[in-house]
């Protein structure tokens, strides 16, 4: 392992730890919305959040080409008015990420918050406290391992993206080229060995969340 390659395991865990924080907030919210009862637009919204899970992620990477690019509607209004560019900067790769890991939080966290006893939350708004209390007192603290066996499953979604990160970031050495990308390019270049070291490496980090994400869900029960 050159420092070459160590820079792209470095990138790569680095950019789906910062996707991964992007989307705790939307993603905790998101998941307590869908777990509140019935309420017009619900189905929509769960069809939206969950699709990144069933289309092909190269798709998705092209719906986020189209929409960030600089002839799309968000890309050219940040590159009109702020001369911000996403497509193929790193930027583009924390994007792709967090919107291929958002599904796994929020369905995960969402099983932790329908857990979650009613009754207790109804209590505490009995004794005076807002909605904005309850949840950051009761609702969220009693959750909150389930919430972080999301957050862990969404940083080994994030990990080993690759369709859509390559559709939206491409690999330019150095600064998109994350570990699933250069397994793939070592793969097509004949160099076996080192896309086995890498592919050794990201399967052991993911390994390691998937197991802790695991025993969270089970302490929960």
């Amino acid at each position: 392992m050159t420092g070459e390659d160590w820079q792209i395991v470095g990138f790569t865990a680095g950019m789906a730890l910062l996707a991964t924080l992007l989307v705790l907030p939307p993603g905790i919210l998101l998941a307590w919305l869908l777990a509140r009862g019935r309420w017009p637009g619900k189905t929509l919204l769960e069809t939206l959040v969950s699709l990144p899970l069933v289309l092909p992620p190269v798709v998705t990477g092209l719906l986020l080409l189209r929409l960030l690019g600089r002839k799309g509607p968000v890309g050219k209004w940040l590159w009109e008015t702020q001369e911000i560019e996403i497509v193929f900067t790193w930027k583009a790769v924390v994007i792709a990420l967090a919107v291929m890991s958002l599904p796994l939080l929020v369905r995960t966290a969402r099983t932790a918050f329908e857990e979650v006893d009613g009754q207790l939350e109804q209590q505490a708004r009995t004794l005076g406290a807002g909605e904005s209390r309850v949840f950051f007192s009761v609702t969220l603290p009693l959750a909150r391992r389930g919430v972080w066996a999301g957050v862990l499953l969404a940083f080994a979604r994030a990990l080993g993206e690759f369709g859509a990160t390559v559709m939206i970031a491409g690999n330019i050495p150095g600064e998109t080229t994350t570990l699933s990308v250069a397994i793939y390019n070592l793969v097509q270049l004949g160099q076996d060995d080192k896309a086995w070291t890498f592919a050794g490496i990201s399967a052991s980090i993911a390994f390691l969340a998937v197991a802790a994400s695991e025993r969270l869900s089970r302490r929960r029960s």
